[in-house]
């Protein structure tokens, strides 16, 4: 049977709801797509930032989860180690946030678009790692990663036309599937990546997000530098 209950009010004794392990916020995007669904259902939670390739980060990393990974959500009833299922599991427990949209076929489409955003365009994933502290200019893309782009975009632009009258964002509210593309929206940000009209007002509306700015604000504030 699956339980809710509303956000817990943060106070001084309050006890957070949550752990998130987390990756550097510079180059984490699956650390990005799985903070973001945490931030938009308030919930309390403490973070754990367990930078990325240093000597000890594998050893770190799997302190948290076996399976090696970040992010990890550390729960009342034990870790959940996949963005995905982090995302599902806080809309199944904090169903008041609308981290999914209401209609059934605009959810089915919003599932089906954070589905190919997490399993596919390994290319983008490649030739333009996330690093939301960087800016390069006239980069130019691989025919691949290219292609990668075209489809990114082909759906930014259907679920606008078909479910975005409501907002700004995807399906009108900002949800999960918006916090999956929010790495994407960043690298196209970082890599110069030319948009139609459509895409860039998204893109602006996405990195217009106060946790956006939030998650960006601490990147800087990081210690750590990779070169990638």
């Amino acid at each position: 049977m699956t339980t809710s209950r509303k956000p817990r009010k943060k106070g001084k004794d309050t006890m957070p709801e949550f752990t998130i392990v987390l990756g550097n916020k510079a180059y984490s995007s699956w650390s990005l797509r799985g903070w973001l669904p945490l931030k938009l259902c308030g919930a309390t939670f403490n973070e754990i930032i367990i930078p990325l390739r240093q000597n000890d980060s594998k050893e770190r990393i799997l302190k948290a989860s076996a399976a090696g990974k970040v992010p990890v959500l550390k729960t009342a009833d034990g870790p959940i180690w996949d963005s995905l299922a982090i995302a599902e599991y806080l809309a199944e427990r904090f169903p008041e946030a609308g981290l999914w949209p209401e209609d059934v076929f605009a959810r089915a489409t919003a599932r089906a678009v954070s589905a190919e955003m997490h399993s596919g365009f390994a290319s983008l994933r490649s030739e333009c790692s996330m690093d939301v502290c960087s800016h390069h200019p006239g980069h130019q893309l691989s025919e691949a990663t290219g292609q990668d782009v075209e489809r990114i975009t082909a759906i930014w632009r259907n679920c606008r036309e078909r479910f975005g009258s409501g907002g700004e964002f995807l399906f009108g509210k900002f949800c999960i599937a918006d916090a999956f593309y929010a790495p994407v929206v960043s690298r196209f940000v970082t890599y110069d990546v030319t948009l139609d009209p459509v895409c860039s007002a998204y893109r602006n509306a996405v990195m217009s997000r106060p946790e956006m700015q939030e998650w960006i604000e601490a990147a800087h504030a990081e210690p750590w530098k990779l070169d990638l």
